[in-house]
């Protein structure tokens, strides 16, 4: 751990990786040099961002002003409990990434890796300043510096199909923060006279329950990386991309981002009891309820894992946005803890997808028949990451849909309770067939003429490059032993809600 001064570590997480950025190009024509920057930003961000937790957890936040943009309008970072989880989440989870990312990028030949990497680089810069924003404002602007560094690793490999996925992930980001994020942190700004997170909320007094129905309604639309339907159908696009693209998009950053954003619009600026006092937020467990289980049904109608996969985000990280609905202290912790738990588990999905994609050249869920047998490191790692997005002990998804479910049965919001035990349901039925055809069920015969025209069917492959293999094997481990050692997810939620 490092000793520095915690302001210093807080301009340290944002300024290490934008360094590795710029220094990553240096070694366009040197690979080795190249991943070797990237994998010692990635330490030492881990490190900058762990030696930050004692000084969180002992009730300081830490502020560091940036620049005065206007008066009353500062470019500024603090960081309190919520943003410090999603700081450990991101600046952790880099790390593994970048590992696995070499045996990947390696592996499959991709073009263009000096970019890939200085790009992602950047992304996790925005991400550290998304996590530790004082305000709006410099929230916003991170918020859009993730969404253009992210453009080019969706639209990686330049294929039709990706161009076309860059566009509709790019303009619906986009269109969403501008047309109606931005307009709610202006009206904020006049209603408020402040845009700074405030523990307990700005707004209370400010708005009668409509205005605040009205202006929670374009915060939580204008937050398009919240996935919230109908403004989530740029994340299954984007599974065109890179499988550690994939990664970034759904365990580490953009869907993350999206849906911290939420919850600390909610708990920071609205405020848990001004919302609940007002009932002007009832429509949104609604809305997070109907994305949560109309993704569960599109998931399961998917063959193509990754987009499989894709859609279980969206219901999955809609849970936060149904937690962050229910508008009691409780739930919200069960938010936050969702918010790490997914992290690790969904990361290891990804990484086994992209694992099996390397290593047997298949991404049809139809496809996978034995699969385990030749790859069971990659099967079993994949089989833990889809028992914690079912939500089974002992994983960590398990935890956020208990203190979720404790959340909903303490305001007797019967809606919510329904909506968890459904959707647990259609987890199961669709990540749990992948895992029968993987162990319980032998390929098919092939007739010699078919062998002979699919060649990669007859090697006898065995498990990926083995930084990849790590790098899944890792998270599943920290999928289970979250369940066992939450102490600092659930100490950084309690001390978010004041507990």
């Amino acid at each position: 751990m490092l000793s520095a001064d915690p302001v210093n570590l807080v301009a340290a997480a944002l300024l290490v990786p934008l360094g590795a950025a710029a220094l990553i190009p240096l070694g366009h024509k040197y690979p080795n040099l190249r991943e070797a920057v990237t994998i010692v930003a990635a330490v030492v961000l881990a490190l900058v961002v762990w030696s930050l937790l004692p000084s969180i957890l002992a009730g300081a936040t830490p502020r560091l002003t940036v620049t005065e943009v206007l008066p009353g309008m500062r470019l500024a970072l603090a960081v309190e409990p919520l943003g410090m989880l999603f700081a450990l989440v991101a600046g952790s989870l880099w790390l593994v990434n970048a590992v696995y990312s070499i045996g990947y990028m390696r592996a499959n030949d991709e073009p263009r890796q000096t970019t890939f990497y200085m790009c992602f680089a950047v992304a996790i810069s925005a991400t550290m300043g998304i996590a530790f924003a004082e305000n709006l404002f410099t929230l916003f602007l991170f918020y859009e510096l993730l969404t253009l560094s992210t453009y080019p690793l969706v639209t990686h490999k330049a294929t039709a199909e990706a161009m076309r996925a860059g566009r509709v992930y790019l303009g619906l980001l986009i269109g969403t923060s501008m047309v109606l994020l931005l307009p709610a942190i202006i009206i904020t700004s006049v209603v408020a006279g402040t845009l700074d997170f405030t523990a307990g909320g700005i707004l209370s007094g400010k708005l009668g329950a409509a205005g605040l129905g009205l202006l929670l309604a374009l915060f939580i639309f204008g937050i398009g990386k919240a996935a919230l339907m109908p403004f989530h159908f740029w994340l299954p696009a984007a599974m065109v991309a890179p499988t550690p693209v994939s990664a970034l998009l759904h365990a580490v950053a953009v869907v993350k981002a999206g849906v911290f954003t939420v919850l600390k619009v909610i708990v920071y600026i609205f405020g848990v009891d001004t919302l609940a006092q007002a009932g002007s937020g009832a429509w949104l467990a609604w809305a997070a309820g109907a994305t949560i289980i109309l993704a569960s049904i599109a998931a399961l109608r998917q063959d193509n894992l990754k987009k499989r996969l894709a859609y279980s985000t969206v219901s999955q990280l809609s849970y936060v946005v149904l937690a962050s609905a229910l508008f009691t202290p409780i739930a919200v912790v069960g938010a936050a803890m969702h918010i790490a738990a997914h992290a690790v588990s969904k990361i290891t999905l990804f990484f086994a997808a992209g694992a099996i994609y390397t290593a047997a050249h298949k991404s049809e869920i139809s496809q996978l028949d034995g699969i385990g047998i030749k790859m069971p490191w990659t099967m079993g790692a994949f089989a833990i990451g889809a028992l914690a997005m079912i939500g089974v002990p002992p994983t960590a998804g398990f935890l956020g849909k208990w203190y979720i479910l404790q959340g909903a049965m303490q305001s007797t919001n019967w809606l919510a309770v329904g909506v968890v035990v459904v959707s647990t349901v259609l987890n199961a039925a669709y990540f749990l067939p992948i895992i029968f055809r993987a162990f319980l069920k032998m390929p098919a015969a092939k007739s010699p003429a078919w062998v002979a025209a699919h060649p990669e069917e007859r090697a006898d492959h065995g498990e990926a490059p083995l930084p990849m293999v790590l790098a899944l094997l890792a998270t599943a481990l920290a999928t289970v032993l979250m369940f066992f050692r939450p102490d600092v997810p659930l100490a950084l939620a309690k001390l978010m809600i004041g507990g």
